[in-house]
């Protein structure tokens, strides 16, 4: 699994490059160059996903955009492993999870808390424990 999002990047009349992400309306942002408007768009991504994580609210699957005016965008790793845990989990109690693990409650739910650190010892064990394999890649 891989967490990106498609954003809309529009050149305004003003030459602001506007961001937008179709599958989060709450979502958007600008920069004066495109390279800003990226950087810019991936904080917003990680705050809107960081905000939706918290307040255990859904967070859709990214859509299937394609164009030219379409860039993916990725949230924070820490946002990233949150939500992949979230996703393998598939609705499983965490107390099964925390079981599997032979760890307490509270430290399994700090795997779904993206302003926590796990390690990745912990997250590769939860991603085993959930028939899952951890991969790490530099883009």
């Amino acid at each position: 699994m891989k967490i990106a999002y498609p954003a809309r990047i529009t050149k305004e009349e003003d030459g602001i490059f506007f961001v937008a992400f179709p599958d989060l309306e709450e979502a958007m942002t600008q920069g004066e160059t495109l390279d800003e408007a990226l950087f810019n768009a991936a904080e917003v991504l990680t705050l809107v996903m960081e905000h939706r994580l918290e307040q255990e609210q859904e967070i859709p699957e990214p859509s299937q955009l394609t164009g030219s005016d379409v860039h993916w965008v990725a949230p924070e790793v820490n946002v990233q492993a949150a939500l992949l845990i979230r996703k393998a989990r598939a609705g499983r109690p965490l107390a099964d999870l925390a079981r599997i693990l032979d760890a307490s409650w509270p430290s399994v739910k700090r795997l779904e808390n993206p302003r926590s650190s796990p390690t990745l010892k912990m997250i590769n064990k939860a991603a085993a424990a959930l028939g899952k394999r951890l991969v790490l890649s530099f883009e």
